[in-house]
């Protein structure tokens, strides 16, 4: 995965500082914006979906 997107709330009033997130047709992966190079977490879609939709209803 390499086609990395970071949330249009980051800025430079935060210091660009926010997590990236990539897609596949399977898997989602984040990592910190901060330190790209280091490791990146990854999730099944279906689970990163879930969880995303959880965080709106809050």
């Amino acid at each position: 995965m390499d086609n990395w997107h970071k949330s249009s709330y980051s800025g430079p009033g935060d210091g660009n500082e926010c997590v990236e997130i990539a897609t596949s047709p399977t898997r989602v992966a984040v990592r910190d914006s901060k330190a790209p190079q280091r490791a990146t977490l990854t999730f099944p879609s279906t689970a990163f979906s879930v969880f995303v939709e959880d965080l709106k209803r809050r």
